[in-house]
């Protein structure tokens, strides 16, 4: 890996039939390598990502108690306002606070002997002195699950599988998630650790970011190398589950953010796109499954099948003050360390 990620221009697809083999030769390429990306020709105006990082940047700037009143601690669901430090990965303090925000959805409070992760199913909290957030959020979600699910078709495209192949998993509940993310500069002790080095563990992540760096990638040797923005374009990962579809042919790459230096903040708003909480992924065919690796495996991370209980292993470990409050059978059944 150099230190550029390719550039994937997604219009592509509607172009000439050599310009759609050349979108999937790049993207094959890059999903294959890489499994990071910078995505061009998208459709989403600059006017459209501006007003996003307009209110974004007012959330943010509300008083400490207007966003503690709707702490995701208040939410057996997960979602709502997580202060500076209470988010874990690789079980250390990540220095940045957030907004945790998903499809609108009812309660789903599992019955006896329904999948704990159920509890994922839920609805948001919003800030009374902000109400034009709700608004803007749900927007943001909708135009980038049809930007995620262009991309997925022409991805599995790009690898001679059928395009529709996981329809049915985003068919119906798809679980849609969205993070409004502040970095706030480094901690109080000079850890750096924006958030730690990590995997998504869905489909395809589609990250927004303003104009001040520290996402970093791992590359093959183990070392990580920094991603300038790249102003008009997202940066998209794959997530562990595309690596188990195909038997570890398409990468999911670890990455992380380094705190800003000194008191500057980086904002950023990744969106997830995962399919329903219930859904099974099966391995896609594709011509070139002779030549998968094999999927990473890591013994203290195991990867299911079933994406819900992958969600709800990574929320319980990054959350510990809401599964405590609120989930102590599940952490009983399941430890998470």
């Amino acid at each position: 890996m150099n230190n550029k990620l390719p550039v994937i221009d997604l219009s592509a697809a509607s172009g000439s039939p050599e310009d759609r083999a050349r979108l999937h030769e790049t993207l094959h390429s890059a999903a294959r390598d890489v499994g990071f990306f910078h995505l061009t020709g998208h459709g989403i105006t600059e006017d459209e990502t501006a007003a996003l990082m307009r209110t974004l940047r007012a959330f943010f700037a509300l008083p400490e108690a207007d966003r503690l009143a709707i702490s995701n601690l208040n939410s057996p669901h997960f979602r709502g306002y997580t202060r500076i430090g209470d988010e874990r990965t690789g079980g250390n303090q990540d220095w940045r606070d957030q907004l945790d925000i998903g499809a609108e959805r009812e309660p789903h409070v599992p019955a006896p002997g329904e999948p704990g992760y159920w509890w994922l199913d839920g609805p948001n909290q919003w800030p009374a002195a902000l109400p034009e957030l709700r608004t803007a959020a749900l927007h943001w979600i909708e135009r980038l699950s049809a930007v995620a699910e262009r991309l997925l078709h022409e991805l599995l495209t790009s690898i001679g599988a059928p395009a529709d192949f996981y329809d049915d998993a985003f068919a119906d509940r798809p679980h849609l998630h969205l993070k409004l993310v502040r970095y706030p500069g480094s901690a109080p002790d000079g850890a750096g650790q924006g958030v730690g080095a990590h995997k998504d563990y869905g489909f395809l992540t589609l990250l927004l970011t303003d104009e001040v760096g520290g996402l970093q990638v791992e590359s093959p040797d183990g070392t990580f190398l920094d991603v300038p923005p790249r102003p008009g374009a997202f940066v998209v990962n794959l997530g562990e589950l595309l690596e188990v579809a195909t038997n570890g042919y398409l990468k999911a790459t670890n990455h992380r953010v380094v705190s800003p230096p000194g008191a500057r903040e980086r904002y950023s708003v990744p969106f997830f796109y995962n399919p329903r909480l219930d859904a099974r992924i099966d391995p896609v065919p594709f011509p070139h499954a002779e030549r998968a690796p094999g999927v990473t495996q890591d013994a203290s991370n195991p990867l299911f099948a079933e994406y819900g209980r992958n969600e709800i292993k990574g929320w319980l470990r990054a959350h510990p003050g809401v599964a405590r409050r609120h989930h102590p059978d599940l952490l009983a059944a399941a430890p998470v360390g």
